[in-house]
Parts: C-alpha cells; sequence; structure tokens
C-alpha cells in the first residue's frame, strides 16, 4: 500500500497557505512591490519587496552556481544581517534546506552542527566582539586554511564543500560575498524558475537545533508548510498589513526571530526592521521611534531593558502606539523615590 502525507484539518480563523515560501514571496512582491520589505538601520540598508525579491533570487541562482542541489545542506552562522534574511528565502526557492548555527556556539559545538546536519555550504559573517567566526572556523576545519574556494575538502566533514564570507575580505578557502554573487551569473532565470516549479510545500528547508540542554541538540527538520503557516497565523494574529512596520531584535537563527517574525511580516507584506546585529536596549527604542515601527517582537527580559533605560523616563510623557487600542501613555514616575 502506498504511504503519503495525511492531513487532518478543523475549523479555523485562517485556512492554511497551500504554497512554498518561494511562491508567497513573488504572490507579496507583486501585490506590495513599493512597499519596504527588509530595513537594516545598523547596516543603512532598505529594500522594497521588488527589490527584496530580486536580491532573494540572486542569491539562489549563486547559491546554484556553487552547485547547491535540492535538499543540500546551507548552514548560516551570522547575526542578525539583511543578507541572513535573503539566505533564508533564497534557500527556500531553490529547495535547499538552510540550517541555523546559533552565533554563540563555540568551535566543538559548530564541528557538531557541520557534521551532524550533513553541511554542504557554510555561509559566516566576520568577528563580533569576542567571536571569531572565522577564526573558529579555520580551528575545526584546518585543512580549508590550504584549499582555494569552492573546493574544500575534510576528513572530519565529508559534505562541507563551499564556505562563503559574509563580506568582502579574502579568506583562504573561503568565497568574499561579491564573488559568490558573481556565481549568480553562471544560471539563468528560468533555470530557477524551473527548480522552484519541481518544489512541494511539503519539502524540508530548514533544520533548527534545540538547546541541548538533556544531551546534545536535536536537528529539528521543517517544512515549507510548516514554517510559511506559522509565520502567516501569527501574523494574522497580530493584525499584520502592509502598513505594518516589525522591528526585530530577537535573534534570526532562533524560531522566534526567523519564524514568528520574519515570516509573519512576509506573509502579509509588513516590513521587517532590524534595529542592530544584537540586542541593544537603547538602539531598539531609537529604531522604533525613528522608524515609525508598529509592532516589536521580544521576550521579557528585553522589555524589561528597554523600560528600564533611565532616558525612557525622562520623555514626559511619552506615548507608545497600540494598532488594537489606541494610545496609551506610561506613568510619570518623575516623582517616585529614587528618580
Amino acid at each position: 500500500m502506498a504511504q503519503g502525507i495525511s492531513y487532518t484539518c478543523g475549523t479555523a480563523e485562517y485556512p492554511l497557505l497551500g504554497m512554498t515560501i518561494g511562491e508567497m514571496l513573488d504572490v507579496i512582491a507583486t501585490k506590495y512591490p513599493d512597499t519596504e520589505a527588509v530595513v537594516s538601520v545598523h547596516q543603512n540598508i532598505r529594500w522594497t519587496y521588488k527589490e527584496f525579491r530580486e536580491k532573494v533570487n540572486e542569491v539562489g541562482r549563486a547559491l546554484m552556481g556553487l552547485g547547491v542541489e535540492k535538499g543540500d545542506r546551507v548552514g548560516i552562522w551570522a547575526m542578525n544581517h539583511a543578507e541572513w534574511i535573503v539566505v533564508q528565502f533564497a534557500t527556500a526557492k531553490i529547495g535547499a534546506i538552510m540550517v541555523n548555527i546559533n552565533p554563540a556556539y563555540r568551535t566543538y559545538e559548530l564541528e557538531y552542527a557541520l557534521k551532524q546536519a550533513e553541511i554542504q555550504t557554510l555561509i559566516l559573517q566576520g568577528r563580533f566582539k569576542t567571536s571569531d567566526y572565522v577564526g573558529m572556523f579555520y580551528e575545526a576545519c584546518p585543512e580549508a586554511y590550504e584549499q582555494k574556494a569552492g573546493k574544500v575538502s575534510s576528513e572530519k566533514f565529508p559534505f562541507l564543500k563551499n564556505v562563503v564570507f559574509m563580506g568582502d575580505i579574502p579568506y583562504n578557502g573561503m568565497f568574499t560575498w561579491p564573488e559568490f554573487m558573481k556565481k549568480a551569473d553562471e544560471i539563468s532565470q528560468d533555470e530557477i524558475a524551473e527548480r522552484g516549479e519541481s518544489l512541494s510545500f511539503d519539502d524540508p528547508i530548514n533544520i533548527q537545533y534545540t538547546s541541548g540542554t538533556t544531551g546534545f541538540p536535536k536537528g529539528v527538520v521543517l517544512t515549507h508548510h510548516g514554517v510559511l503557516n506559522n509565520g502567516y497565523i501569527i501574523g494574522s494574529g497580530m493584525g499584520f498589513t502592509e502598513k505594518d512596520r516589525l522591528c526585530i531584535p530577537v535573534p534570526f537563527y532562533h524560531c522566534f526571530g526567523m519564524v514568528l517574525s520574519n515570516m509573519a511580516s512576509a506573509t502579509h507584506g509588513s516590513t521587517m526592521v532590524l534595529p542592530c546585529p544584537t540586542f541593544d536596549a537603547e538602539q531598539v527604542l531609537k529604531t522604533i521611534e525613528m522608524e515609525r515601527c508598529t509592532a516589536v517582537h521580544g521576550v521579557p527580559t528585553m522589555f524589561i531593558a528597554e523600560l528600564s533605560l533611565p532616558e525612557l523616563l525622562k520623555i514626559q510623557p511619552l506615548h507608545l502606539t497600540d494598532r488594537h487600542h489606541g494610545r496609551f501613555s506610561l506613568p510619570d514616575r518623575s516623582n517616585e523615590e529614587g528618580q
């Protein structure tokens, strides 16, 4: 007897979307071409949905130019940069499986992810504070230092072939970002369109790792259907439209940033606003004001840090906007003891 995937559906406020992530992006970019899709404040980047789709297609073609096939694993080891979002949608568009690598990982944890996920292409950023990502990669895979870009060969990581540095500094064994982007010239628009037509919304497109608090981290495999509809329903619940602008200080490597923020925004034509590469309470509040964000994501510790800033209490009155309940003000604490 033939086996397949079965679905069971009950009553729901929002019908599920039966399409791939690439198909969804094409629909949204056609519907809202001039709406801002991505604003990265710390990178001085602004892309409309039309421009964002073009960049997604270009990176998808570049990945195909590196030889990335449907089902190949593309790891990304970086903080919240605009390129992260492009890679997220580009890998989905060509049927590759993006592997989220926690920027807090040390060398031994990177080794585990590279081996366990069978990563074929790794995209990584440069140094940030005490984390030297290039140095940790060479520590894990020292043979790459003597090899050419696109020709990585490692007994420890038998699937790894390509390493891309998310910048223009040349490193041994790695493509710079501009060199990587030139690979797009080797693949036509027809070829990436054909790849997209071969995909199903049940195909896997993402591997996320659990925290590993009770053992080794587990690689959780997610599909177009799950990721797309999770984000779509969250965005619908928040009442997102093409007029909304979401400030995103939560990390992309986690499902919060990647799915509940990025995908919730994209499925409704909303704007993804990146205030900083990693959480900075003051920069988040400045970005909300400067970019006129209608929503902000975060966890309780982030909100506590934002509301505890001394500068916040000096603004009288400070008006915040709740899109469902109108305007409200923070209480006046100027006369409280210790203020």
